[in-house]
């Protein structure tokens, strides 16, 4: 099985899943990490900015844990076949053990901030679709 962590920095679980463009993927196999590879995206390949309807390159990840995401981004996911999970877990390694081991502390969209501040300053709301109901 693959799982892909959201890690922009490379360090810890970051959040806002659209902007990303940075993956751990982690092959397991039943409880134990088999091998860990970084996959890094251009910015058109982020969800933000790349099609729901096109092939991507997290489509081989079965499972793929973020600090953040919007519901409409968790359902983009999901009709892909791959299960969205949200956590305050912040390091990648331990948020894979603590899902293997089924501990892992999972929070919905709901739970986490819905609006996305940005570099410019602005926020929006609804225009990625990720903070829709």
């Amino acid at each position: 099985m693959k799982i892909a962590v959201s890690s922009h920095n490379q360090t810890t679980v970051t959040a806002h899943l659209g902007h990303c463009q940075k993956f751990w993927i982690y092959d397991v196999d039943n409880a134990t990490i088999q091998n860990k590879e970084l996959l890094q995206l251009s910015k058109n390949q982020s969800f933000h900015e790349s099609s729901p309807k096109d092939p991507h390159p997290l489509d081989v990840v079965q499972i793929l844990i973020s600090g953040s995401m919007g519901r409409g981004l968790a359902r983009r996911l999901e009709a892909k076949g791959i299960q969205p999970i949200i956590t305050s877990e912040t390091d990648p390694d331990t948020a894979i053990t603590a899902y293997l081991a089924g501990s892992l502390a999972v929070l919905t969209p709901e739970e986490v901030e819905h609006h996305h501040d940005h570099e410019d300053g602005h926020t929006h709301e609804g225009e990625c679709g990720c903070n829709q109901a």
